[in-house]
């Protein structure tokens, strides 16, 4: 699929808005309602999509949620994205919290060897601050598990956020001289009306000189070519890979090929707009492939050459929070 000079070969797919996590930069600060189960995609739904994007040149896919393990059924899907021959890589980012050894190993087993793990504190009374909830163990444990069984590359995804967790950089970042992981430092965008203000936001260069401060030079590594928005460094002698995602002061729009399904049946071309295009009506009332490719066609020429979060209007500011768009 074509959007502009961006050939798009990437499809994120969230499959529930919900999650067993709180965060605070993540979830609204006001009660918000999870979307009605009639209203979310089914899986039979989600796989004729993912064929039809595949005829059109998609090869990778990313599952997310919300939290997608929370999802019944989610293993026997996932299963059977696996066994769609043009995905060339799979792969699915989680909290971590209802994953084990035994589950982890059936993931392998389909197919899938990398997973991206949320985690923005190694202290476990701050994950009880930041998520809400009692789980920093059963999340290591899980990364351990990942580790021990021979997934990679795993990734940790780590918002850097003023207040919260930045007396951590340093630690987590230091992470990577220990294990192969690559631990990817994002900077906060402003979404769907939680209670962080955008004062907290750290960003990137920042980061980086407090790691260096503490660990000594980054080197510059090569991307490679399924490698996503994060520019990836190594510290001197580490086995693990740090990377920078920094949506906001250095937008990475030119080289985007991704689009988002939504768990609520839409397309949106720009996680950072608020453009979405409904797609899953169209499928319900009958709609054959190739209408559902021209809808597909027609959603991607609304992927913006750039966001602007600097302009907080409704065009510019999302007015979803991340979970019911999938990150």
């Amino acid at each position: 699929m074509i959007a502009g000079a961006r050939n798009i070969n990437y499809l994120r797919i969230s499959v529930t808005d919900r999650c067993n996590f709180r965060c605070r930069y993540c979830t609204p600060a006001a009660s918000f309602k999870a979307i009605a189960h009639d209203r979310i995609a089914r899986y039979e739904e989600i796989l004729r999509l993912v064929r039809i994007g595949c005829d059109m040149g998609i090869t990778k896919v990313r599952v997310t949620g919300g939290e997608p393990f929370v999802r019944k059924g989610i293993f026997s899907f996932i299963r059977r994205l696996c066994r769609i021959p043009q995905l060339k890589d799979i792969s699915i980012t989680t909290n971590g919290s209802r994953l084990d050894r035994d589950k982890l190993k059936e993931l392998m087993d389909m197919g899938i060897q990398r997973l991206n793990f949320s985690l923005d504190t190694l202290m476990p009374e701050k994950f009880i601050r930041i998520t809400q909830r009692d789980r920093f163990q059963r999340v290591w444990d899980s990364i351990m598990a990942a580790h021990d069984l021979g997934m990679s590359p795993i990734k940790i995804n780590t918002v850097a956020l003023r207040g919260f967790n930045d007396d951590e950089i340093q630690a987590i970042a230091g992470l990577t001289r220990v294990y192969p992981f690559h631990v990817r430092f994002i900077e906060y965008m402003p979404m769907g009306g939680t209670d962080v203000n955008t004062d907290r936001q750290i960003l990137a260069r920042d980061i980086k000189d407090m790691i260096i401060d503490a660990h000594g030079p980054l080197t510059a590594v090569p991307k490679g070519p399924n490698d996503g928005p994060a520019k990836p460094f190594r510290l001197a002698g580490a086995p693990g890979i740090l990377g920078f995602i920094a949506p906001v002061s250095s937008h990475f729009c030119s080289d985007c090929n991704r689009l988002r399904l939504t768990s609520r049946g839409t397309l949106r071309p720009c996680l950072l707009r608020n453009n979405e295009t409904d797609i899953l009506t169209s499928l319900r009332n009958g709609a054959d492939d190739q209408a559902l490719k021209q809808i597909m066609v027609t959603a991607l020429r609304d992927k913006p050459l750039c966001h602007n979060l600097k302009k907080r209007t409704a065009r510019d500011v999302p007015l979803n929070h991340m979970a019911s768009i999938g990150g």
